[in-house]
């Protein structure tokens, strides 16, 4: 008898710990270990403990589109309810994310407007405005002709390459004069490559102005670049970047600023938007959805697009990095 009433102590445990932790989610972003995607874990443990849920973040060790796909195999395998993902490669990621929907697993995605197998994608800015923002600014900084550089995550980054065609075609329209070099360059996921690519640019031109970093680290690299080659104040270096890891640089010049969002902030929403739609919330115009805001979605495209861009400058940077980021 006792050993019954101990079994049935054990089963209801289990069973209200079940109801408790009912929901697993796993996010899947584009690199682990660098300062954007540690905020962006911070904030999916943080609304993980808030809900009642389990959520993890799985970082790769670097930018190949394959190693996300081996994780979203993964996560299917362990049978999670939720799976994120801020993707590398769409094209790369459908076939796996076809396979995760067919399982039953709910699919969210964070920079991936042009996913096909999802439920929804979030952003927290339109491409867009957030291109012709950056563009607008480096046209203001750079006086007379010249030419800039374009940087992106990597050339299969859907929403990094979003952002450049709409700072590009602001450039061309506004700033006929200042040359666009080459077309763009895939290394913004990395310090080095992009301090490398910047070094080799201004080499091979003498005219160049500036550069639109766009990914975390193109900033940084870039910045670095020109801080060597004692080109503070003519060149200029702007794109979004986690603030903690820039604050120096955009304090003594170097980095003239950017706009960003706050990458916790997203990994809040990915964690908020798996509960709803495992609990069956409907997700329509005039939902609030804390960290995004009061919706608009786009059913069609499965896309939910807020604007709740932070400016990168001297006088938000270092509060933006008190906070965390």
């Amino acid at each position: 008898m006792k050993k019954n009433v101990i079994a049935a102590a054990a089963l209801l445990s289990i069973g209200l710990s079940g109801n408790v932790l009912a929901t697993d989610i796993g996010v899947v972003v584009k690199i682990g270990g660098i300062p954007w995607f540690n905020a962006m874990e911070e904030g999916i443990e943080n609304k993980a403990e808030e809900l009642g849920v389990t959520a993890e973040m799985i970082g790769p060790v670097s930018a190949d589109p394959s190693l996300q796909v081996q994780a979203i195999e993964d996560l299917i395998a362990k049978g999670v309810d939720v799976i994120g993902v801020v993707p590398n490669d769409e094209a790369a990621l459908e076939p796996v994310l076809e396979k995760a929907r067919n399982a039953g697993i709910k699919v969210i995605s964070h920079e991936g407007p042009g996913l096909q197998n999802v439920d929804w994608n979030f952003e927290l800015a339109s491409a867009q405005g957030f291109g012709e923002a950056h563009a607008e600014l480096l046209a203001s900084k750079i006086e007379g002709a010249g030419k800039y550089a374009v940087f992106v995550g990597s050339l299969t980054v859907p929403l990094h390459n979003a952002w450049a065609d709409a700072a590009i075609a602001w450039m061309e329209e506004n700033r006929p004069d200042v040359e666009l070099v080459g077309e763009r360059y895939g290394v913004a996921e990395n310090v080095d490559d992009s301090r490398a690519t910047a070094l080799d640019l201004m080499a091979a031109n003498p005219d160049l102005k500036g550069f639109l970093a766009f990914g975390s680290q193109g900033p940084i690299g870039a910045g670095r670049a020109i801080e060597e080659r004692r080109k503070v104040g003519e060149i200029f270096v702007l794109g979004p970047f986690s603030p903690g890891q820039g604050a120096k640089l955009v304090h003594s010049d170097v980095l003239t600023g950017g706009f960003m969002w706050n990458p916790m902030q997203a990994g809040e929403v990915f964690v908020t938007l798996g509960k709803m739609l495992v609990d069956g919330d409907e997700i329509t115009a005039g939902t609030d959805i804390p960290g995004l805001g009061v919706i608009e979605p786009d059913a069609v495209n499965k896309d939910i697009i807020t604007d709740n861009l932070l400016e990168l400058n001297k006088g938000s940077v270092d509060e933006l990095a008190a906070k965390g980021l």
